[in-house]
């Protein structure tokens, strides 16, 4: 028989809460207040407020235990002015902030602009108004961190209006240190960081912008002592995402920043690149300037018309890696014609890498990571990203890095079974991206008797896994099941209920679960998933990506409707549909209506990766 919603049942604080404190409350008000303030505060927002619905005793210490917390995340769903207001008044310790900002305006900036705060976050504002940053300058002067994320509102001039109010929070803010400035990726200029620049306070020391003109960036560090920012001097780790990188750009930052420790250049140049321009071998010999440099990273952006670095090569990466031996991160994506011998040249000259990250090498082999030698006891981190001719013996040699906790692969197509079975006896790897690797359910075997503790896992696009690869996974004797939060396992055709059915009973503490374009998934195997945590008396699972699995019926969203009896899903913060159910006519219930009974749950239409991770798009409540 079908379950159907039920009725409201006047559940909730003024509800079924009261009814359960004159049952239960004997007991709670016999306890200390100090006690009940004390245990509140310790078990996080979510649970406090679920108490402070049960009973007055709790709802009082929930009350006293928020206006004591100094450090608060907002970030996982859109809270409403109303919700801040109310988690945020009375509270005059707060130190450090951060807002998911995308249903927010005006009306909250009161609650949010507090004296103690230290480091405010604020993400994907998109309403706003100047107003925000004069009342942060004028009552937040001990501010030390600030990030300003914007969501794109489709051509508004708010951003006009609100770049030229950032620096009301410089005037007001003397002691700032880390600033970060994230606007839209449109045309790179548009916004004018220049007028900025005097504002900035000279104690800043991490400032990333984006986006920011190559023209624009050479003015914000010219290479003339007379002409240095205030902040010059101080500058220790710079980011930037541009429209291009050019050798005249990159010897203006190491002239200009002498004490520099930290360089993140990004660009994505609109049409094809001018090879006279472009970045060059004298760039990456400039970078030797930077000595002390520790963290590096240099990317052309996937959206680019022209996606590499032609005119860098070996030789480039030869001087770079002489003349910076104190790195302990690399990142690098776009260089095309660089080879194996530049490569292994970083991880034998680099004594303290820690993290090597290399993308769209079109160049780089075996070969790269073949010998290790000193270097593999020391590096923590491997990230080799669409690297077309890499195969299963490059998997086979990273086996030697013991310390490794993290290893991606994501888009080496000719990875196999042989790589995953070398890789399962790392015993201190937390996180493994495979995503369109050749492997099949024999390698996931390999996996699911060997020795990583193994918190986050991507499979996307394997596409010779089948169900039995997942029962393989979660069934056998190694510890997976016990330490797995996040699976991606989406774009597998072979991928059906009878995998979610297994993922739901061996690995109750999954709380990130990616079923994208899995076209075999239904509503039925939804149902299962929900009941399953439901029986359990849990409810971990947290992020759920269902975009494009086509076969799901137009009332599935039924399932995570709070009045859907039982209520399943009840911890869910995000979910994932695609658009094409957004634009689907006779939804019921409707998006509309499943945010309005869950404000604490966010549903994306944009085809983001989970949780909408570096997207600054508008709530799908304003779409």
């Amino acid at each position: 028989m079908e379950k159907r919603p039920r009725a409201g049942d006047g559940g909730g604080c003024d509800g079924g809460g009261e009814a359960s404190g004159s049952l239960g409350g004997g007991l709670v008000d016999m306890l200390p207040e100090v006690l009940l303030v004390e245990v509140v505060g310790r078990v996080g927002l979510e649970a406090a407020c679920s108490a402070a619905a049960s009973c007055r005793a709790l709802r009082g210490a929930a009350v006293a235990a928020l206006s004591a917390v100094t450090s608060l995340d907002l970030s996982v769903f859109p809270p409403t002015n109303g919700i801040v207001n109310r988690i945020l008044e009375g509270n005059g310790a707060l130190r450090s902030l951060t807002v998911n900002c995308s249903l927010l305006d005006d009306s909250a900036v009161a609650a949010i602009a507090k004296g103690s705060l230290r480091e405010l976050s604020l993400l994907k504002c998109s309403s706003f108004t100047p107003y925000l940053f004069a009342v942060i300058g004028e009552r937040c002067a001990n501010l030390r961190s600030i990030k300003l994320e914007m969501a794109d509102l489709n051509g508004s001039e708010h951003f006009v209006i609100c770049r030229k109010s950032l620096a009301h929070i410089f005037k007001g803010c003397d002691y700032l240190e880390n600033i970060s400035l994230k606007f839209p990726l449109r045309t790179p200029g548009s916004v004018d960081f220049d007028s900025l620049v005097s504002a900035i306070p000279s104690t800043t020391k991490v400032l990333l912008l984006q986006p920011v003109a190559n023209w624009q960036a050479k003015k914000l560090f010219p290479i003339s002592p007379s002409l240095k920012t205030p902040f010059s001097d101080s500058l220790e780790s710079l980011s930037l995402v541009l429209d291009i990188i050019t050798d005249e750009l990159v010897t203006f930052i190491t002239g200009s920043l002498p004490q520099l420790l930290e360089l993140c250049l990004e660009d994505n140049p609109g049409s094809e690149t001018d090879l006279d321009t472009d970045l060059t071998n004298i760039g990456l010999q400039a970078l030797g300037i930077c000595q002390n440099l520790t963290h590096l990273s240099l990317t052309r952006g996937k959206q680019s018309y022209s996606s590499t670095f032609r005119r860098v090569n070996d030789f480039g990466i030869l001087m770079l890696a002489e003349g910076c031996k104190q790195l302990q991160t690399i990142r690098l994506g776009g260089f095309s014609k660089v080879r194996d011998a530049g490569y292994a040249a970083l991880l034998h000259s680099c004594k303290d890498l820690k993290k090597f990250e290399v993308s769209t090498a079109s160049c780089l082999s075996d070969l790269t990571c073949l010998d290790l030698d000193e270097a593999a006891t020391k590096i923590t981190e491997v990230r080799l990203l669409s690297c077309s001719l890499l195969t299963s013996e490059t998997a086979i040699s990273l086996s030697s890095c013991t310390n490794l906790e993290v290893l991606d692969l994501s888009g080496c197509r000719s990875i196999a079974d042989a790589g995953l079975v070398s890789i399962s006896q790392l015993s201190k790897l937390t996180l493994l991206d495979l995503a369109g690797a050749d492997i099949t359910d024999a390698g996931l075997s390999a996996l699911g008797n060997g020795r990583c503790p193994i918190s986050s896992l991507c499979l996307r696009g394997c596409r010779r896994i089948t169900n039995n690869g997942i029962a393989s996974l979660l069934l056998g004797s190694g510890t997976i099941n016990k330490t797995l939060v996040a699976l991606d396992i989406g774009n597998i055709a072979r991928i059906s209920g009878r995998a979610v059915t297994v993922i739901a009973k061996n690995c109750e503490q999954i709380s990130s679960l990616c079923l994208r374009n899995c076209v075999l998934i239904t509503d039925p195997c939804l149902e299962t998933l929900g009941s399953v945590q439901h029986n359990s008396g849990k409810s971990p699972l947290r992020m759920l990506d269902l975009s494009y699995c086509s076969r799901l019926s137009r009332s599935f969203l039924r399932l995570f409707d709070p009045l859907f009896d039982p209520p399943l899903f009840r911890g869910l913060r995000w979910l994932g549909i695609g658009k094409n159910v957004l634009e689907r006519r006779g939804n019921s219930p409707t998006v509309a209506e499943i945010l309005e009974r869950k404000p604490g749950l966010t549903i994306c239409a944009n085809n983001c990766e989970m949780g909408c991770r570096n997207q600054c798009h508008p709530d799908v409540r304003t779409l």
